[in-house]
């Protein structure tokens, strides 16, 4: 195992300074923007005008989603029904080869 280089803690040092200030400025900065009930309000209410302004597209693009993941699985079960029958075949052919 090779021995870290010299300045690598201190590196690792300052860098797990430099997060942890920025997670505490973070933190208490949008700690107290999301902690204010009209902030939280406002969001919802722009996710809601949102929502119900693009509700047709939304609805489109989850049937299109629940399509394609329907297409996904049938392919996978096809895919492994064809893996099952080449390996089968495989034995039977190796068990013939035997004999």
């Amino acid at each position: 195992m090779m021995a870290p280089a010299a300045g690598a803690g201190t590196q690792l040092a300052k860098g797990a300074m430099a997060m942890s200030v920025g997670y505490v400025a973070g933190r208490s900065i949008l700690g107290r923007l999301f902690g204010n009930p009209l902030v939280i309000f406002a969001a919802g209410a722009a996710v809601g005008y949102y929502g119900y302004k693009y509700r047709k597209e939304i609805a489109a693009a989850v049937a299109k989603g629940t399509d394609l993941g329907k297409d996904l699985v049938l392919n996978a079960r096809e895919n492994l029904a064809d893996l099952v029958e080449e390996t089968r075949e495989a034995e039977e052919a190796a068990g013939k080869a035997k004999e």
